[in-house]
């Protein structure tokens, strides 16, 4: 556990990374519940994702926010974001998978470079200027809500051979 207060900028990176990693092991044990590949491409309804829509859309903006992530805006012109939501029911789980890799690993890679002054730099996403620190903490908040939007929908579809991701009902 670091010592918090002993270097504020390497601490809070740490402490980030950690929770990231965290997120992406969630992820990975919701979509590894899913029994049918076919499950993966399935919508609640209309104005839902699917599974599959979900992790298109986390690791094409892993990739478009990370990439030159200090010096680049992070919406990349070769991003397209509105195919990432539209249904891909011919991608496999392998494939899936690797994109889902894909979007973390260049993540990581940016984030295990940063010092602590880095955190105070300007960044830009879509044009609009943020420190690094105030755009990760915005992508943490993002990916975190997108991570629990894949747990609800593999719950769903595997409610009756769930195995909880956390502390199970009735056992605090």
């Amino acid at each position: 556990m670091p010592d918090i207060g002993a270097e504020p900028g390497r601490d809070f990176l740490e402490i980030i990374t950690r929770e990231l990693r965290k997120l992406k092991v969630q992820g990975e044990k919701a979509i590894g519940q899913v029994s049918d590949d076919r499950k993966l491409h399935l919508k609640l309804d209309e104005e839902s994702n699917s599974i599959d829509i979900v992790v298109r859309h986390l690791a094409g903006n892993m990739v478009s926010r990370w990439t030159d992530f200090l010096t680049a805006d992070g919406e990349k012109p070769t991003r397209k974001r509105d195919a990432e939501f539209e249904p891909a029911p011919s991608l496999t789980r392998a494939d899936l998978m690797a994109t889902w890799e894909k979007g973390w690993a260049c993540l990581f890679s940016a984030l295990a470079v940063l010092t602590p002054a880095d955190l105070q730099a300007t960044v830009k996403i879509a044009g609009k200027e943020l420190s690094a620190m105030d755009s990760i903490l915005r992508q943490f908040g993002h990916y975190a809500a997108h991570i629990g939007q894949i747990v609800f929908l593999a719950k769903h579809l595997e409610w009756q051979h769930w195995q909880t991701l956390s502390v199970p009902r009735k056992k605090t």
